[in-house]
């Protein structure tokens, strides 16, 4: 049965549209017919042109191949400044505002062939404040924050890839709950150029996709590294197990997972251990927690200042603890992580990459709010790449997974084993 075009993986749809085999116009028309079919339920888009994205789609279908993204649809997390379509930061204040630029992950996509399909739902300054999108596995529950619009698009098929930031878990969750891949690179990889900050020592720039391979491609772009399109791997990977000090926070879902991809992987040929964990880690997510909320407090001045009334109570409560935090213990807390960082390091001159819990378990119902950033926090402290897996569901047949984690920096050798992982847990993956 021949797969519906907006159904193909990034991957596959950039080859066919390279050999022009397949039209950007054509494709775009695919995913913009799935999103009149399904937004009005998933609630995944917070801006749209389909004019506009279809006529930039027909201008390529008539010129030279621009790049390795010639053609894709993606979308952009409204987080992130563009041109030619409102950015509103999932806030009232800035209802109707529109830069006279591009965020740099977007001018790159686009120097690259990418078209932007729209602008995707976040939550108020990808906070924790929920937007209105719905898990497009079951509306009853959350898609996650603060990418909940980008993952939902993308495992709802409505484009093949979309844009997303991490501060806490803000991939990585949206991605476990949603059942698609995602990826945090290496903290300052990726330009922040044009994107609303919150957190200056934690925001990190990624994006959400349906396979290893496609994510890859887009960062290969955002990241000006070809060789991240090269992802074969053929050792035999020394897995550590992470199982974090908060394990009791998980649920059976999330166990049952990690049983599972320790079977499989030490069947498939890795060297599976667990990994010893120093005590004095778990004072490593209240640090987070703490440099976020004061850098918070920093970013949004302006908001906090003169539209407090416009913000949400959730918010208001973040902000004001940041500014009960002092100078100084804000350098005490990213002292606190260089060291806890420093104490990590020697993990990856005995594992290749970690595995470890990307939420507590299956994504919570949408009134409950969009889950807990928990199993995240200390990575995206740490500046690590993270590759969430998709490939199991829970009792509620809701998605579940686990992330690969691997040595900041080394955002190639993490890719490559994490597609290695993935296949062997969902051989289907790269289907």
């Amino acid at each position: 049965m021949a797969v519906e075009l907006n159904r193909l993986s990034a991957t596959k749809a950039a080859q066919l549209l390279a050999r022009r085999e397949l039209g950007a116009e054509q494709l775009m028309r695919a995913c913009f017919a799935r999103i009149e079919q399904r937004d009005d339920a998933v609630h995944a888009w917070a801006a749209l042109d389909k004019a506009q994205a279809l006529e930039q789609a027909r201008v390529l279908d008539q010129s030279a191949t621009r790049g390795v993204l010639h053609g894709l649809p993606f979308g952009v997390k409204d987080m992130f400044a563009t041109c030619d379509l409102p950015t509103c930061y999932g806030s009232s204040i800035y209802e109707g505002h529109r830069p006279p630029l591009d965020a740099a992950a977007v001018a790159l996509c686009r120097e690259a062939g990418a078209v932007v399909a729209g602008k995707t739902v976040t939550t108020e300054f990808a906070t924790f404040q929920p937007g209105p999108t719905r898990n497009p596995n079951n509306l009853a529950y959350t898609p996650g924050g603060s990418s909940s619009g980008s993952a939902a698009a993308v495992a709802d098929f409505m484009v093949p890839f979309a844009l997303g930031t991490q501060t806490a878990g803000s991939i990585i969750r949206p991605a476990a709950y949603c059942g698609v891949v995602g990826y945090k690179p290496s903290f300052g990889s990726i330009a922040r150029a044009g994107l609303k900050g919150l957190a200056d020592s934690l925001d990190t720039v990624g994006g959400l996709a349906r396979t290893v391979d496609d994510v890859a491609l887009f960062a290969s772009v955002l990241m000006g590294d070809p060789g991240l399109r090269e992802l074969d791997y053929d050792a035999r990977p020394r897995i550590g197990m992470y199982r974090t000090l908060q394990w009791r926070h998980t649920l059976p879902e999330t166990r049952a997972a990690y049983e599972l991809a320790a079977g499989a992987l030490s069947r498939a040929g890795a060297q599976i251990s667990e990994l010893e964990l120093p005590e004095d880690l778990c004072a490593l997510v209240q640090a987070h927690a703490d440099i976020m909320s004061f850098e918070a407090a920093q970013s949004l001045a302006f908001e906090r200042t003169r539209h407090a009334g416009q913000l949400s109570g959730a918010l208001q409560a973040l902000l004001e603890v940041g500014c009960q935090i002092s100078a100084d213990e804000h350098r005490a807390n990213l002292a606190s992580v260089a060291q806890g960082r420093a104490r990590a390091e020697p993990w990856f001159d005995q594992y290749d990459i970690l595995l470890a819990p990307s939420a507590i378990g299956e994504a919570p119902f949408i009134d409950q709010g969009t889950g807990d950033p928990l199993f995240c926090r200390v990575w995206t402290l740490f500046g690590a790449p993270c590759v969430h897996l998709p490939f199991d569901t829970g009792p509620q047949g809701l998605p579940v997974g686990l992330q690969a984690v691997g040595r900041p920096g080394d955002d190639r050798r993490t890719l490559a084993i994490a597609r290695w992982m993935l296949n062997v847990l969902r051989p289907d993956a790269d289907a």
